[in-house]
């Protein structure tokens, strides 16, 4: 046998092996129910995988709401793009910029407060399969909701309901609630670079 014909052999053998073992998994994986999942850490793609999994439940015909508690002084091309389906998105920008920008507290938690009340609503709301909380753990690091408040409601949502929360800094307890959480690490980013935020990258 050849050199290349046995590392095929090898090859073929690992495959086989390793498919036997995610099969057995996937058998063994039979619960279905609504997961909580948090994209936290440093580095960019949280927003921007929650909003890729908005596109993938409605290619499944699964209606979306997502509520924005940071974002907001400037449109997005994700709000402008799943505005366009009002029928299955219901689309919140309920921030009125970055924290460094607002510079007010008060009006902050009262903000925060506001967006809250509707996340509840669409906690609440069965026929919603996906509820996407962006920027939401930037509101609980800056102590602008009351965690347990949030973890509750959360907790209450109709059985099948999925909630992805996004944002950096996740409280220990929401990862602890959570089914699973990817933490997003910065490796290298233009912006440090000098390089400006652009259409289609950043917003």
């Amino acid at each position: 046998m050849t050199e290349s014909a046995e590392r095929d052999a090898r090859h073929r053998a690992r495959m086989q092996h390793k498919k036997a073992v995610v099969d057995e998994k996937i058998a063994a994986a039979q619960d279905e129910y609504g997961l909580l999942l948090v994209h936290t850490g440093n580095g960019k793609g949280k927003s921007s995988s929650a909003f890729g999994m908005v596109a993938r439940a409605l290619g499944h015909g699964i209606k979306v709401g997502v509520v924005q508690f940071i974002k907001g002084a400037a449109s997005t091309g994700e709000e402008n793009f799943f505005r366009r389906f009002p029928e299955d998105v219901r689309y919140h920008v309920m921030g009125e910029g970055f924290t460094w920008e607002t510079q007010n507290r008060q009006r902050d938690i009262a903000k925060a407060g506001e967006a809250w009340a509707v996340a509840v609503e669409l906690l609440s709301d069965p026929q919603i399969g996906l509820v996407v909380l962006d920027e939401l753990n930037i509101a609980l690091k800056y102590g602008y909701l009351e965690l347990d408040t949030v973890l509750a409601d959360i907790e209450s949502r109709p059985l099948l309901q999925h909630v992805v929360v996004t944002g950096r800094g996740a409280p220990p307890a929401l990862i602890e609630a959570a089914d699973t959480v990817t933490e997003m690490s910065l490796v290298k980013h233009a912006f440090k670079s000098g390089v400006k935020a652009q259409k289609g990258i950043e917003f």
